[in-house]
């Protein structure tokens, strides 16, 4: 079987470090997606925009191997799971399925939100999200409910002071939609789970942008953004 790409994600992960890990409707971070030539066809998209949310299927397009078992990084790095009990991108066929909240259709490209993708992700079909069907209330989470991702206060500290969004805007030219995903990302805590150490500074590109952090304790403090 030939998997064509029929379109490809643009947005601004622009880096692996930092991406969801899972796709989430609460998200502010926007993706397009742009179809191909061959596919940016009218009559494809008729009837998408009666429905809310939408499944994306992709490739992971950074991957080249697979393996058997995988540490999953909420577990600590540590532990190993089977592949097929997560959602690891070291699979035998690297596909990735994301459920997204379609958020407008514009030119023949569609808007969506909670996608948990790369720039540049290719895509291989787009299917409607189906409620009666694709939603199961007595679902079991397996390990991941033990493992529940906790979200984190993020603290702007830059130039030494503690600044509001409004003034972050002002004196860095930085867009308040740039702002709100990059506190959204770090709110979900990008470092890998068995990285603990508060002294130890990280860095995040994101939409042009570099973010420098660490993480103390249930904090996230900002301590650099500058313009790529």
């Amino acid at each position: 079987m030939e998997l064509k790409v029929i379109a490809y994600a643009r947005n601004g992960h622009t880096d692996k470090f930092g991406i969801p890990r899972q796709s989430r409707e609460e998200s502010p971070i926007l993706t397009r997606i742009v179809f191909e030539p061959e596919y940016r066809i009218p009559e494809a998209l008729r009837g998408i925009e009666g429905y809310s949310h939408l499944w994306l299927l992709w490739g992971f397009s950074e991957v080249d191997s697979w393996s058997p078992t995988v540490r999953p990084p909420r577990l600590g790095g540590n532990k190993r799971m089977g592949v097929f009990a997560t959602r690891s991108p070291f699979r035998p066929n690297p596909i990735g399925l994301s459920s997204v909240k379609l958020v407008g259709i514009e030119d023949g490209e569609l808007i969506v939100s909670g996608a948990d993708v790369l720039d540049g992700t290719p895509i291989y079909d787009i299917k409607p999200y189906l409620s009666f069907s694709d939603s199961h209330e007595d679902a079991k989470n397996g390990f991941a409910d033990e493992t529940k991702e906790h979200k984190l206060e993020v603290v702007w500290e830059v130039e030494s002071t503690t600044k509001t969004a409004k003034n972050l805007e002002q004196s860095l030219g930085l867009p308040r939609n740039t702002l709100d995903a990059v506190s959204y990302i770090l709110s979900q805590d990008p470092r890998p789970g068995y990285q603990d150490d508060p002294e130890r500074e990280y860095k995040l590109d994101y939409a042009g942008w570099t973010v420098t952090f660490v993480v103390n304790g249930p904090k996230v403090i900002v301590k650099k953004i500058v313009k790529i």
